[in-house]
């Protein structure tokens, strides 16, 4: 009985060391995204963004050329209204009783609400200054250093970060990894990939990428005006921007559809 109650304690034990292993960030990674969201914003506080662009939306063989206008305000709201050639359709991302929320509509139709576990990654997936490299101060959201690896055929710094709650919850990290791939020398995003699901499905991941390019700055912003979001490796929106302010008050309203 003593042998087997000094196993059951050491296997708590080591349980307990590796959950809070899990729950520690990587002081090289909470750096490294410091010094990216430095890059991104030169230290210039960003409430919320307005993007106007051109679009290519594209579902197999068919692509729709367009414009589109982008929004976000903090790291929780979003909204992207997209003027295609076949039509019209908007997306929000917003808070919904303190946890995240989103919906989407086509043409002016009725609103379809999104699927909470497609709603634990970023709302603002276009704007990297307002993702969750701001968050290192956040004890809901651990950091962790992945290594130096090559993405899209590039050298890159990857860190991996994902939310925690009061209680271990497998499923909620997995639902909000995100992959940030870091340019080694400016520090800038070059992509952040996720797993999107099946309204229906949370357990069959879809991996779902946003690539960054040709960073201007704007104000003293950095600003990614070449964006693509890609399903399973295949483009499916491509975004160049054309224009772009910041801190105009957005209001939370905007972020919910009628």
């Amino acid at each position: 009985m003593f042998r087997l109650a000094v196993v059951v304690s050491l296997l708590i034990s080591a349980v307990c060391a590796a959950a809070a292993t899990a729950s520690t960030s990587d002081a090289s990674a909470v750096t490294l995204a410091q010094q990216s969201l430095a890059a991104l914003t030169g230290r210039v506080p960003v409430a919320d963004v307005t993007l106007n662009a051109n679009v290519i939306s594209i579902f197999g063989s068919d692509a729709e050329t367009g414009t589109a206008t982008l929004e976000a305000k903090g790291t929780g709201e979003s909204r992207v209204d997209l003027s295609l050639s076949g039509g019209t359709r908007s997306d929000v991302r917003n808070l919904v009783n303190g946890g995240p929320g989103g919906a989407w509509t086509k043409n002016g139709g009725t609103s379809t609400a999104y699927a909470q576990h497609n709603c634990w990654t970023d709302a603002a997936w276009f704007f990297p200054a307002l993702s969750s490299l701001t968050q290192t101060g956040n004890q809901n959201f651990i950091f962790k250093y992945i290594g130096q690896e090559q993405h899209g055929g590039v050298n890159t710094q990857h860190i991996q970060v994902f939310q925690v709650g009061p209680q271990a919850n497998s499923s909620l990290q997995r639902l909000s990894t995100l992959d940030f791939y870091l340019d080694p020398n400016s520090s800038l995003p070059l992509a952040v990939a996720i797993k999107a699901h099946a309204d229906n499905d949370a357990n069959t991941d879809i991996p779902t990428e946003f690539r960054f390019a040709n960073y201007q700055a704007v104000n003293g912003i950095q600003v990614p005006f070449h964006v693509q979001q890609m399903l399973n490796g295949t483009v499916v929106l491509d975004i160049t921007v054309t224009n772009a302010v910041f801190n105009t008050g957005l209001q939370d309203s905007l972020f919910t559809l009628q």
